[in-house]
């Protein structure tokens, strides 16, 4: 029975981990004001009839915290770029001097900040459900066993562990929260 507790265990840890990179990517992509590579990794572009990350495409630099450069590989597809850039809908707006573009990023509002502040309050809230839902999905895995013939006191132990496996996942994803809101928060 102990094998199958681990299996739970092991199988819930998993699903937590997997909210919290879930979670890491979303906030990721909030840009705080500063200009990130990171910002455009939505970005697609139709390179001869293949839809193409842009960061397979061209090297992407901030040479400061509010230039963000984009050299492609193949100096021929500028002009796609710097559509595949304007119809992400991301806010920027590329300019390109027939080698580069260059996207200037502009500071944010206090009104945009806050806005954003709530956008990453709403993405934590959902990681925490998904981590909770996790923690459900191992307690009743832990009730059947229990209904099998597990011991209480062996089922209690796992519950145990269940939760303590979510509270850390919960501080964690606290942490993310806070640092994210600092990060968006700072001029």
């Amino acid at each position: 029975m102990t094998e199958e507790i681990e299996l739970i265990l092991d199988l819930a840890e998993e699903q937590m981990k997997e909210s919290i990179s879930r979670l890491e990517s979303v906030l990721s992509k909030i840009r705080a004001g500063k200009a990130s590579p990171q910002m455009l990794s939505a970005v697609k572009v139709d390179y001869y009839g293949a839809i193409t990350p842009l960061t397979q495409m061209a090297n992407i630099n901030t040479p400061d915290s509010q230039t963000i450069s984009i050299q492609p590989f193949d100096k021929s597809i500028i002009g796609d770029i710097e559509k595949a850039i304007v119809e992400a809908n991301l806010g920027l707006n590329p300019m390109n001097n027939g080698d580069l573009i260059i996207i200037n990023v502009p500071a944010l509002t206090e009104e945009r900040r806050k806005e954003l502040v709530k956008q990453v309050k709403l993405e934590t809230e959902n990681c925490k459900v998904s981590i909770r839902n996790a923690r459900q999905r191992s307690n009743e895995e832990v009730k059947k066993l229990a209904k099998d013939g597990l011991s209480e006191d062996m089922a209690r132990d796992a519950e145990s562990s269940v939760q303590d496996l979510t509270d850390k996942f919960i501080v964690f994803i606290d942490k993310h929260f806070t640092d994210k809101e600092k990060d968006v928060m700072t001029i």
